[in-house]
């Protein structure tokens, strides 16, 4: 009986990594902290993590987890409620619907299908920014963004990829 209680705590533990890492990606996003002295705007961690684990492994991110990413990124970004929540969603009903396609990719093609997840949430942000305010902003900071996530994306995937391999695929048998 202990022994199936000790299993099922670390499938647990080991299921609820994919959100911990996105949530710490979201808060990482969030510091006050700026490594260009807030010329450019910080990369969207929780994309990376929502995007990696979608492909990875889609049962430990349902869209329920990427609904409450979203929702957090919102409140500590501080921008118009919803916009990056209803983004998140968005990237991850794409991403999740050509799995196949995304999951194929490897290498510099693998970057390319981050990049294009990081645009469809890029667009559907600017798209519910120019409809909050009725007005176009400027597409300049969210091309910076995109950019700058999209290059940051490849020592995050690393690191992810590293997760797996030592937290989370060991214990895949037990979830």
């Amino acid at each position: 009986m202990s022994d199936r209680i000790g299993w099922s705590f670390r499938g647990a533990v080991g299921a609820s990594i994919p959100f911990l890492c996105a949530l710490l990606g979201v808060i990482a996003s969030n510091l006050p902290v700026s490594i260009f002295g807030a010329l450019v705007p910080p990369p969207m961690f929780g994309l990376m993590a929502i995007y990696f684990w979608c492909l990875v492994r889609p049962d430990l991110m349902p869209p329920f987890a990427v609904f409450v990413i979203g929702v957090l990124q919102d409140l500590l970004g501080g921008g118009p409620a919803g916009v990056w929540t209803l983004s998140f969603v968005a990237a991850y009903a794409v991403v999740d619907r050509e799995r196949d396609s995304f999951a194929g990719l490897a290498g510099i093609g693998a970057i390319l299908g981050f990049a294009a997840a990081m645009l469809i949430a890029g667009a559907s942000a600017y798209a519910i920014i120019s409809i909050y305010y009725w007005r176009l902003p400027p597409v300049a900071p969210i091309v910076v963004e995109i950019a700058i996530s999209v290059v940051f994306y490849i020592p995050v995937a690393l690191i992810l990829g590293v997760i797996h391999r030592r937290l989370v695929g060991p214990l895949r048998g037990d979830f």
